[in-house]
């Protein structure tokens, strides 16, 4: 029987009231957004949105909650664009999207932050049990949407950007899973200099908890080398993205070269305003794992494809809903 856990990448929508408040907080203009020095009507705006992030998790009946990461001015680069030796230089865009944020130039050691600890800490403290997901950026992406102005050397960057990563998540309250976001490695795989480097990065931050850790992906499939090379790290699972991209590449990698003893699946369009209901995400978990060749799972992770804040907040609050509904019993699948 393959256990079904429903959850999210993260990053969602802030609550409509916190736009509001928050934009008239913090201004509008670049040096206006998080640093991680902010006062104390900032702080508390965000502890209560991310309260109600939480509780619409928990209403919905998500098995694994986020923090909601709604600090995250700047998307997967946060960790970096609040860190001390750390500078922001101009806006970039975001992938290939309509969103932007600000580039993080590294021009010192990227030494212990703490920063997403705290937020981890409160949300630990809302919940109360188990149910805790931690969520960062994998090493390859954060290393990807920075600029390096220390390390001087790409694969030495990465090795100081996991190790980075490491030392925040050893920080970390008890949490049953950890996600690392990779969308870097579909959006822009890395070269032959990097590539057998990306699994022993991965397996560092992943070596530092206790938690299952699942390397997610999206925007696409993954080459077939990346993959190849991917599955040398020491994780729980891959995610991947089977609403955005070739569906029959990724259904190829993972049935020509196996994958993980559990899978998450991305199967609910984290950037479309349409609504799935349940019964059609259960098909589609169905579907998914028909098509997988002579292995079945202990755990399937059934997930949107990408994170949430693209989407209005009723928008993402219902897909929430569905995801919870469409996991609600394990799925038994003949091999």
């Amino acid at each position: 029987m393959t256990e079904l856990v429903s959850t999210t990448p993260g990053l969602y929508p802030l609550p409509d009231w916190a736009k509001q408040e928050l934009s008239d907080l913090k201004g509008h203009q670049k040096h206006d957004l998080i640093s991680g020095n902010e006062g104390a009507d900032i702080v508390g705006a965000y502890d209560r949105a991310r309260e109600e992030v939480v509780s619409e998790q928990t209403d919905a009946g998500l098995d694994r909650v986020v923090e909601g990461q709604l600090r995250w001015d700047d998307m997967l680069a946060h960790p970096l664009t609040v860190h001390e030796n750390v500078e922001t230089g101009g806006i970039v865009r975001y992938y290939d999207n309509n969103n932007f944020y600000r580039d993080p130039q590294v021009r010192g050691e990227l030494t212990f932050s703490g920063d997403v600890a705290a937020e981890l800490d409160a949300t630990a403290d809302l919940l109360g049990d188990e149910s805790l997901q931690a969520v960062l950026p994998g090493p390859y992406s954060l290393s990807d949407l920075a600029t390096d102005e220390h390390y001087g050397d790409e694969a030495e960057f990465l090795d100081a950007v996991s190790e980075f990563l490491a030392g925040e998540v050893d920080a970390f309250p008890d949490h049953e899973t950890l996600f690392l976001l990779e969308p870097s490695l579909v959006f822009s795989p890395p070269g032959e200099d990097v590539d057998e480097r990306v699994p022993e990065a991965i397996s560092a931050v992943s070596e530092a908890t206790d938690a299952d850790v699942v390397v997610h992906t999206y925007w696409g499939a993954l080459d077939e080398k990346v993959y190849a090379h991917l599955m040398d790290a020491d994780v729980d699972a891959i995610g991947f993205d089977f609403v955005a991209g070739d569906r029959d590449q990724t259904l190829y990698n993972v049935n020509e070269y196996g994958t993980k003893d559990d899978i998450a699946l991305g199967l609910v369009d984290g950037q479309n305003t349409l609504v799935e209901d349940p019964e059609t995400v259960r098909e589609r978990v169905e579907w998914t794992l028909d098509n997988v060749q002579s292995q079945t799972f202990d755990t399937a992770y059934v997930t949107s494809n990408t994170e949430l804040f693209y989407l209005p907040e009723n928008r993402a609050t219902e897909k929430l809903a569905a995801l919870a509904a469409a996991t609600e019993d394990e799925l038994e699948v003949e091999a």
